[in-house]
């Protein structure tokens, strides 16, 4: 089994990102495969406690015969574009995209297998097929998918470059002064909890644009353009001045007066370059059911 490192997971140890994305082995199992030279790094054995660096190769050989098989499930799929080497589905709010050691049934990628089969890249393992990029499970939206390992590269490159434009719509606490403003605070890992992330002086450079839509008594409408693509980004920024996500308990929100499944986030605009050409494919979807819920008793 051949993973291939993105982004979002650099700087994670080795041995606990293979346990996360491999359930069927603990994390001491994972160790003993490291120490046994069952797992290298670019063709190198390292550490258990080696940490991640964005395109790494990791070959994992796994010595005894294991079902890491996912199951297709036949789920609904709200597909916006699709061509012949990709897709761009809408994510549900609650769905995770892909699946975990504690969760293997339910996600997009148990969708996407039912639909596409083996068309579908397989660049980051069995786990993540298809999938470029993430969504958190309580944030819906666009979210690109690719059939093969060329398109997938195609457009990999893309996101690390920078040429991808995301753009989300969040409703946040507070109201905010500024018409438009930038976010450009590192953000790594938060060492005393780690199922979240912080704005810290050694993590990763970062960049949000913000752009107020529309203000009200203690709360506010916005746009957010993701110029980076860091774990948790907008979530992490916006709790950092202050302005966090309505309803996300994670970063400190609280419970607004309108109860929704979590964070009130969506990625609602795509703009990016169709494999393997120059085309430019821009996709727009309206504000989903938790913003409008939320929008209509504010506006009342």
């Amino acid at each position: 089994m051949i993973i291939l490192v993105d982004e979002n997971d650099e700087n994670k140890r080795l041995d606990s990102y293979l346990a996360e994305i491999t359930p069927d082995f603990s994390r001491s199992k994972i160790q003993n495969f490291i120490k046994n030279g069952n797992i290298k790094i670019n063709s190198n054995i390292k550490k258990s406690s080696y940490l991640l660096k964005t395109n790494d190769e990791i070959n994992f050989e796994i010595p005894e015969k294991i079902d890491l098989e996912i199951k297709p499930q036949n789920m609904p799929l709200d597909i916006k574009y699709e061509d012949e080497n990709m897709l761009v589905v809408n994510k549900p709010s609650g769905m995770l995209t892909h699946p975990t050691t504690l969760e293997r049934e339910n996600t997009l990628v148990n969708a996407l297998l039912y639909k596409y089969g083996d068309n579908l890249s397989d660049i980051n393992g069995e786990f993540r097929r298809g999938i470029l990029h993430r969504l958190d499970r309580n944030t819906s939206g666009l979210l690109m998918i690719a059939k093969n390992n060329k398109a997938h590269e195609f457009l990999a490159q893309q996101i690390k470059d920078h040429t991808i434009t995301k753009k989300y719509i969040a409703i946040v606490k507070g109201v905010i002064k500024e018409n438009e403003f930038e976010i450009t605070e590192p953000i790594g890992r938060n060492p005393k909890q780690p199922n979240k992330m912080t704005v810290s002086k050694d993590g990763k450079p970062s960049k949000t644009l913000v752009k107020v839509i529309e203000r009200f008594k203690d709360t506010t409408y916005v746009e957010l353009n993701l110029i980076t693509g860091r774990t948790h980004q907008i979530r992490v920024h916006m709790k950092h001045i202050n302005h966090p996500i309505y309803n996300d308990s994670l970063y400190g929100a609280g419970i607004g007066k309108v109860k929704t499944q979590e964070q009130v986030l969506q990625s609602f605009y795509l703009r990016f370059t169709k494999p393997f050409g120059d085309e430019i494919i821009e996709l727009k979807i309206e504000p989903d059911e938790k913003i409008q819920k939320v929008l209509k008793y504010l506006r009342s």
